[in-house]
């Protein structure tokens, strides 16, 4: 491999390489762009509701989905750009050489050139939409010359194409940059032995839950959509066609179609899969010459090379690094273990996921959304479902290659083995599922398909381990009690249920504490007063959140501090999922350190806030002041109490947070983001809904944070879907670019 920097190029050159760059991305809008706009803008109609929630209607699903782009882009530019900066591999020429490898790891996995390839063969009903896309957003650039991008100044219909999910972080996020740079970077051209572990996925979560009409109060089912993500990922919106097109629910940003959420007929819910739709290859590399070649059976197979040169930001210029990629018939090369190059192969299927996600959005049932699931196009979720036909349902995962079972699939593989490729795709009928189970309700909060429906769910002897390796966790734990423990739901019952303040992490962590400190508190040092008192609290504490819990407060404090001391006993690369830590927790910790890990946590808190006895709520904030996608924090300005915590204890309801530089308290920036409830009846539909802080991320806007109150008491608003409601709570009615 060559790979060089231009570390010696003037300033002069890098100047002009900066400047050629921004020629290339700032196409001038042409007269017949802006009439073509123009004439669009008129075909729509922009109704925004009190909550600042945008409600689009167009003749066409395009006309919709200009005017989505066009709003998107009114309540947060910056995010829909930085969206497809990333997406389109160019976050380095914005955040600089730390950023390169993110961008190779775009670059290795879809390219500009495949993208607008794939386009130019898209059928006309998706070309539109991609046209109406780069349209909406370029007119709302064009009206609003204030703006100012930090890098793309031109939308192009093809940038959707490599960023076709929705999900937080797709495919590839599971990619190690590390490990990319391992190779890439600090891997010379004459040798290929280093050795680099293997990456370990981050855990996302999200809750759904679909309640069948036998344990609904009006025989309607019902489902809730709770995704866990960053704070202000996705907005809510509502598109209207002429066409058939009535969605309503969370839009990624810069995305067109609904990501989660229902039309009139049905909803749908996506929760992170680790069901194995991806695998890793170790390739035998020999080198023949300047040539590398991979064996493959008996065979020698030539290593595909494709050179990129990939800018940065460097001070007010411009450097560059050039890579060449390698790629094998497994796919491209993403790292080195043990002297083998590691290939990855996975979903690279742009136009079947883009089209998936925009189809399943206008499905009518049952049968019409699995229909459109057999485009494969969906490989990083559940899906949870519910229609007004009083079908509830459950999909592991979606694309699902087929394996030989004797393989280890959670190990990189050998790629010289032809028994390793793999066989195709599993059909949709073969996959890990559940359609009106007898229990009467579905949950999955990441964790393992078979426990989704108590007894009725899924038996794991049917299916090849690769399909669901997922382990259970708190939560699912959590959902399954919650929803065995009622017989009747309603949209308030399962707001509550969705709401539920139980944290069990501590049903399991908190016994060895108390034991603990019976067993050595006849020790001097542990006879304090205040490690007595607080004992007591946790000994009384019902394991339930709440802002106004000491309980709480003592118990996630000393549950983090313990659990460090324990990860620091573990091996380098030994994974665990939550219950798995607790167990590791509970076995490698003597009783006088779980004791003294809470002596420590009452000092921490005195010393932070004057006193061992704070309310959580005191503790954990909410709060919002710049809408920028790095939000800052202040202990000396606004911020709103909330009860509910991290889904690693268990919380359903979810809220991840820590302190920051110049802070004592700690404010969330992860968990529940868009959060709603649907009931499907025969003849209308009804829902409610909450997000994070409010439809703007334009500070002093008035939907800045007007849901921040709702949402940290877990409280939900009306959802406006029919025209007659949506007229009777309008702020303002609108066509793009009206002044």
């Amino acid at each position: 491999m060559r790979h060089f920097t231009s570390q010696f190029v003037s300033f002069a050159f890098s100047l002009v390489i900066l400047l050629n760059s921004a020629l290339v991305n700032a196409q001038s809008f042409t007269k017949a762009d802006i009439a073509r706009w123009q004439q669009r803008a008129k075909q729509v109609t922009i109704t925004r509701d009190t909550w600042g929630v945008p409600h689009i209607y167009g003749k066409t699903d395009a006309d919709v989905v200009f005017g989505l782009l066009f709003t998107q882009c009114e309540d947060d530019f910056g995010r829909v750009e930085e969206n497809y900066i990333t997406s389109t591999g160019r976050l380095a020429e914005v955040e600089g050489e730390s950023a390169l490898y993110h961008d190779l790891r775009a670059r290795l996995f879809m390219d500009t050139t495949q993208a607008i390839a794939i386009y130019k063969k898209s059928p006309v009903w998706m070309k539109q939409l991609l046209d109406a896309f780069a349209d909406g957003a370029n007119y709302y650039l064009y009206t609003h010359p204030e703006v100012k991008p930090q890098l793309l100044t031109r939308f192009q219909p093809w940038m959707p194409l490599m960023f076709s999910e929705g999900s937080i972080g797709g495919n590839i996020s599971v990619v190690s940059t590390e490990r990319l740079k391992a190779f890439y970077e600090q891997r010379k051209s004459t040798s290929w032995n280093e050795k680099f572990d293997h990456y370990e996925r981050e855990s996302i979560g999200s809750n759904g839950f679909a309640i069948a009409p036998a344990k609904s109060a009006t025989k309607n089912a019902l489902l809730l959509i709770n995704p866990h993500t960053s704070f202000y990922f996705r907005s809510e919106v509502h598109m209207i066609s002429q066409a058939g097109l009535n969605a309503y629910g969370a839009v990624t940003w810069g995305q067109f179609f609904i990501y989660q959420g229902f039309n009139e007929n049905c909803g749908w819910m996506h929760t992170t899969s680790y069901a194995d739709s991806m695998d890793e290859y170790l390739e035998t590399i020999e080198k023949k010459g300047n040539d590398l070649y991979y064996k493959h059976g008996t065979a020698l197979k030539p290593v595909r090379t494709q050179k990129v040169r990939l800018l940065y930001k460097a001070g007010n210029g411009v450097q560059y690094k050039e890579f060449t990629m390698y790629f094998t018939q497994h796919g491209p090369i993403a790292g080195e273990k043990d002297g083998k190059w590691i290939a990855i192969d996975m979903m690279n299927t742009p136009l079947n996921a883009l089209s998936q996600s925009y189809l399943r959005t206008k499905a009518t049932g049952y049968d019409s959304y699995k229909e459109v699931m057999k485009l494969n196009g969906n490989a990083s979720n559940n899906t949870i479902f519910a229609d007004r036909n009083g079908t509830i349902a459950y999909w592991h995962g979606n694309f699902m290659p087929r394996r030989n079972p004797k393989f280890d699939w959670e190990e990189p593989v050998d790629g010289s083995n032809p028994e390793t490729d793999w066989k195709g795709l599993h059909p949709i009928d073969e996959i890990v599922q559940v359609k009106n189970p007898a229990s009467g309700w579905i949950q999955n909060c990441n964790s393992t398909p078979f426990t989704v429906s108590g007894s009725s769910s899924p038996d794991k002897s049917k299916y090849p381990e690769y399909m669901a390796p997922d382990a259970q966790n708190y939560r699912g734990i959590n959902a399954a009690r919650v929803l065995s423990s009622k017989s009747k739901y309603t949209l308030d019952t399962l707001i509550a249920a969705a709401n539920d303040p139980h944290l069990p992490a501590f049903d399991e962590m908190l016994p060895p504490l108390l034991s603990a400190y019976q067993t050595v508190s006849s020790d001097a040092a542990n006879q304090s007063k205040d490690l007595a008192d607080a004992i007591q609290v946790l000994k009384d504490w019902n394991k339930t959140y709440g802002v106004n819990s000491i309980g709480q407060t003592l118990a996630i404090m000393w549950g983090e501090k313990i659990q460090r001391l324990a990860r620091s006993r573990a091996a380098a690369n030994q994974r665990f999922d939550n219950q798995g830590l607790t167990a590791f927790t509970n076995k490698s910790t003597t009783p006088q350190e779980k004791v003294t890990a809470l002596a420590e946590v009452l000092k921490d808190l005195t010393r932070d806030f004057g006193t061992w006895k704070t309310p959580w709520g005191d503790i954990n904030r909410y709060q919002r002041l710049t809408g920028k996608t790095q939000e800052t924090y202040d202990d000396n300005k606004q911020s709103i109490p909330v009860g509910f915590t991290s889904s690693a204890w268990g919380s359903l309801a979810a809220f991840s947070a820590r302190t920051y530089p110049g802070t004592k308290k700690r404010y969330g920036s992860v968990g529940n983001s868009f959060v709603a409830v649907v009931e499907f009846g025969k003849d209308r539909v009804r829902a409610r809904s909450v997000v994070t802080g409010g439809q703007s991320s334009i500070p002093g806007d008035k939907h800045f944070t007007d849901q921040a109150p709702l949402y940290c008491e877990g409280k939900f608003k009306d959802v406006l879907f029919y025209p007659e409601d949506v007229q009777k709570h309008v702020e303002k009615t609108y066509h793009p670019g009206d002044k």
